[in-house]
């Protein structure tokens, strides 16, 4: 090699290579040269094909590596200096081991694991020395594509899914297969990660396990003999690499058997209050063979005592979709027949339960304006429906809902309708809302379509997606057909229910495509879409069967509710799922106070084995539920039973507000604690308070109806509104209605207020309230008010005590604005009244004391030392009584009577008076009596004199 290159170095030296002389002149020449050298690229092939065995860094390359260049021998041009490697992160390099001959090698630049890449693929370059010793202008060969695939290494061992196994057996039988094992292998290759055997490392034990991991028994088990055995199973893969961890096979075996459900009792309490109630928390089924295919199990609780086969008496319609929160502006197409909703009077309803029967021939037509022309993007039809399959082998189209053209023309803008079993939306969208191929048609093919039982749905539209629920589950159309937007008319459309309305290409516009089954419940709600919470909520029964966890089933399990939830049909090819299916099947029932009694519940089974129709018959099981009697509340309304307000306040804008304090409380009774001792004496029975809804309140007026000429009720809506109440205002009374908390209907009646505009010939008006829940099963208590006009009495001041005896308006609770002297003179008039109507009881218990007095003197002879003692007893004793608010000082000083409000000065006043007003009438005689003895005695004289009242300083 160095012989070679001491050969080229009188040419080089010939041509001035290396020379420092000629400056830049001297740097052309090298770059001619060196463009004169170095002529060729080097030379690779087009692909190689390696294998690198993993955990090894060397690659084995077919063809080997080699880069050839037609430069040679010139040195550097003609040598090969580098290969490279095209990509990011690849774990190989490639070297060069000759440069004269071009050898190169491909290795590992670190471990290679096959378990995370089979295989690798990239490009590589050769290229060559250049033109020098600094590999200046050097040229690299073109690109070669590089496959390297990476041989497996056995390193891993096969491992079991599962550390144990169990499996029970009966006696006496020869089994195929008791139970399978799994085990696998995290080898990439196929020849390392297949397991090839299984095998039995326990010996003397009568199983046989095949290459599959099936363990069945050579010979027939004794449950006398042996009734368990426990063996240990390991597996190879293809190697021949055992497993790291042997697993454990328990078989357990049973005597023979009768088929049957074993383990649940008869009866089932249920607590009102208790939620979701396990039926059969240790039930199993005993199928008495291992070889079963399918089982089926069907549940049913009997509540078909209610229309729909739904605990749904408690509340209206219109109260369930707002106890569901459900939007605003439902538009119910089906209501009750009424004045103003007469269209479905000529309809075959079911009143207690409101659902419409539609025979085939009839049909209804909804009013215009009921439902708006432009439902929008988005709106809501809801339903429940019962249908049966149609007559006919063609059957036609059986029109749920219809709008079409009312004249001229026969175009259906949107329906619902049934045909051949499948539900169809149609929803064709006007040329002025879509120019396009739009999607019109949506189908929905279900069994329960045509099973004869009610089912809830609800079709939620955000076009162009339309999906339909049907009790609670989503569905999606499994067919949608498209079509052109409909050419604008000015003909009217008319909305039907039962039939769709066929008011062109006919003699004579009439009804087609009739509806056969029941209706109940049809709504439309324009503008918005239901929520998957509320449409659950309003599907779904009060009482039921229900699955505790629904995520623990198990796979391969699969169920089936009726809207109802009455029925639960579940099915699986495995026992111990099943097993433990129905074992999470509970009872609840979701209302406060449920009808009490019997619930019947019924479990038919249905066990099929391979090859055969049906293997064993399993005995139904017969047991209830027993509802037990809820704990019936006493709704009681309390507050002010009377009022007393100025004429002014009837006549302001805001009126008088009726019951400012009004409270609604619910109690029940206390149930005696068990084991606790009996008291002997009776007591009263302990109550307690307890939280439900309400769903009316009441407010009638007694003794005649409002004038609306002059007086009316009145209640901000907003009240209502926020509270999700309504209510009706008529001259009769005000009633508020919705399903809310005792504290919402409390909230709304603090804001009732009653205006009057002529109070001056109103004496005073009567008002009741009462209270209801679940439509008048448990009413509350006929809470009674009086409202009356507070006058102002002007009076001299010898009458002035008297008409303070006589006039109880006076003595009750006022609030009002008033001038300064008016609130000064309502709390000193009532003070007056109170010191009077003590000093006149005082004085008759001190004629009293003096009758008995003179009796002891006349029978016991006292001395006269004594008596003057006895006298001096009779001074005025005021220890026990209470003089709230003193007149004079209030009139000495009026800025500290000022401190004291209005409100409190009154609640004195009435506390006073409550005190004193049953002796007040006879007051007034006793005091004759008094005077007269004052007269006859004159210490009683001088007493008299030091209590008299001085008023002739008071204002009046």
């Amino acid at each position: 090699m160095l012989t070679g290159r001491l050969c080229w170095v009188p040419l080089l030296l010939a041509l001035g290579v290396g020379s420092g002389s000629g400056g830049g002149g001297g740097s052309r020449r090298r770059r001619l040269l060196a463009a004169k050298v170095n002529k060729h690229k080097p030379w690779i092939e087009t692909s190689y094909h390696g294998v690198i065995t993993e955990n090894n860094d060397t690659v084995i390359l077919d063809p080997p590596l080699v880069a050839l260049d037609k430069d040679a021998p010139v040195p550097f041009a003609g040598e090969i200096c580098a290969f490279k490697i095209h990509g990011q992160e690849l774990p190989f390099e490639a070297v060069v081991l000759n440069k004269t001959s071009g050898e190169g090698r491909l290795r590992a630049k670190s471990p290679i694991d096959c378990e995370l890449q089979k295989e690798y693929t990239f490009i590589i370059q050769a290229y060559d020395c250049g033109a020098g010793p600094r590999e200046t202008a050097w040229k690299k060969s073109h690109k070669a594509v590089v496959h390297i695939q990476v041989k497996d290494v056995n390193e891993f061992a096969p491992t079991f899914k599962e550390p144990a196994y169990k499996a029970v057996v009966t006696e006496g039988k020869i089994y195929d297969s008791i139970l399978q094992v799994e085990a696998v292998d995290e080898d990439c290759s196929p020849q390392y990660s297949q397991i090839c055997n299984y095998e039995i490392v326990t010996t003397d034990v009568p199983f046989a396990i095949d290459r599959n991991g099936n363990i069945r028994n050579t010979e027939k088990l004794s449950y006398d003999k042996q009734r368990q055995y426990e063996i240990l199973v390991t597996a190879y893969d293809c190697g021949q690499k055992p497993a790291a961890q042997d697993t454990l096979v328990q078989v357990d075996v049973k005597p023979v058997c009768k088929p049957g459900w074993q383990d649940w009792t008869k009866r089932i309490e249920y607590q009102p209050g208790s939620g979701s109630v396990p039926l059969f928390p240790s039930i199993h089924l005993e199928t008495c063979d291992g070889a079963v295919s399918s089982i089926q199990i069907t549940t049913e609780l009997q509540t078909n005592y209610i229309g729909k086969g739904c605990d749904r008496e408690t509340y209206s319609e219109r109260s369930l979709q707002k106890l569901c929160g459900a939007s605003s502006g439902i538009i119910d197409l089906l209501p009750s027949p009424s004045a103003a909703t007469n269209w479905t009077a000529g309809l075959l309803v079911d009143s207690s339960e409101m659902i419409f029967k539609f025979d085939g021939r009839q049909g209804a037509k909804i009013p215009d304006g009921i439902v708006p022309k432009n439902l929008t993007d988005q709106f809501t039809i809801t339903m429940w429906m019962k249908h049966g399959p149609s007559p006919g082998v063609r059957a036609e189209k059986e029109t749920i809902l219809c709008n079409s053209d009312k004249t001229e023309m026969n175009r259906h803008h949107y329906a619902l309708y049934v045909h051949n079993c499948r539900l169809v939306f149609l929803l064709r969208k006007d040329f002025d809302q879509a120019d396009t191929f739009r999607p019109a048609e949506f189908h929905w093919k279900l069994d329960q379509i045509c099973d004869k039982e009610w089912h809830y749905y609800v079709i939620n539209v955000e076009f162009p997606v339309v999906t339909l629920y049907m009790d609670g589950a989503t569905y999606e159309p499994y067919l949608v057909t498209n079509d052109w937007p409909i050419h604008p008319s000015h003909i009217a459309m008319q909305l039907t229910v039962g039939a769709c309305w066929q008011g062109g290409e006919v003699t004579k516009p009439q009804f087609a495509q009739f509806f056969h089954g029941s209706l109940a419940s049809l709504t439309i709600r324009p503008g918005k879409m239901e929520s998957q919470k509320v449409i659950s909520c309003l599907q779904a029964c009060k009482e039921g069967l229900d699955i505790n966890s629904l995520e623990s089933l198990g796979q391969g399990i699969k169920y089936h509710f009726n809207p109802s939830q009455s029925v639960l049909v579940m099915e699986g090819d495995d026992i111990g799922n099943i097993n433990r299916a129905l074992q999470k099947v509970s009872y609840i029932n979701s209302r406060q106070f449920p009808t009490a009694g019997v619930r019947r519940l019924r479990v038919s089974s249905k066990v099929q084995c391979f090859g055969e129709d049906v293997c064993i018959s399993v005995p139904d099981v017969d047991a209830y539920v027993m509802v037990l009697q809820a704990i019936e509340p006493q709704i009681s309304l309390r507050g002010t039973d009377r009022l007393w307000r100025p004429a002014a306040q009837f006549e302001s804008a805001r009126g008088v507000t009726l019951f400012p304090d009004i409270k609604i409380v619910s109690t029940f009774a206390k149930a005696e604690t068990p084991g606790e001792p009996k008291a002997t004496a009776p007591k009263s029975a302990v109550l307690e308070e307890m939280l439900h809804n309400l769903d009316f309140c009441d407010i009638l007026v007694l003794g005649g109806d409002l004038d609306p000429r002059q007086e009316c009720l009145e209640l901000n809506h907003s009240e209502l509104h926020q509270r999700h109440l309504d209510a009706t205002n008529s001259t009769a009374g005000y009633s508020i209605y919705g399903v809310g908390s005792m504290s919402r209907y409390e909230q709304v009646l603090h804001h009732i207020r009653y205006r009057n505009w002529h109070p001056a010939s109103l004496e005073s008006r009567r008002f009741r309230i009462k209270c209801s829940e679940l439509n008048g099963r448990y009413t509350s208590n006929e809470f009674n008010l009086e409202v009356s006009i507070l006058h102002e009495v002007r009076m001299s001041d010898k009458e002035h005590v008297s008409h303070l005896i006589v006039q109880p308006p006076f003595l009750q609770s006022v609030h009002h604005p008033e001038s300064r002297s008016s609130i000064q003179r309502s709390s000193v008039v009532p003070s007056i009244a109170t010191v009077v109507i003590i000093i006149s009881v005082c004085m008759l218990v001190f004629v009293v004391a003096m009758g008995v007095y003179r009796v002891r003197i006349a029978h016991q002879h006292f001395t006269q030392e004594t008596e003057a003692a006895k006298e001096a007893e009779m001074d005025w004793d005021d220890s026990a009584l209470t003089i709230t608010v003193n007149p004079m000082e209030k009139h000495e000083e009026p800025g500290h009577g000022e401190e004291e409000t209005e409100e409190e000065e009154e609640e004195e006043v009435e506390e006073d008076v409550s005190s004193s007003s049953s002796d007040s009438e006879d007051s007034e005689e006793e005091e004759e009596e008094e005077g007269m003895g004052r007269g006859r005695h004159g210490q009683s004289g001088a007493r008299q004199a030091q209590l008299e009242w001085d008023d002739s300083a008071l204002p009046y």
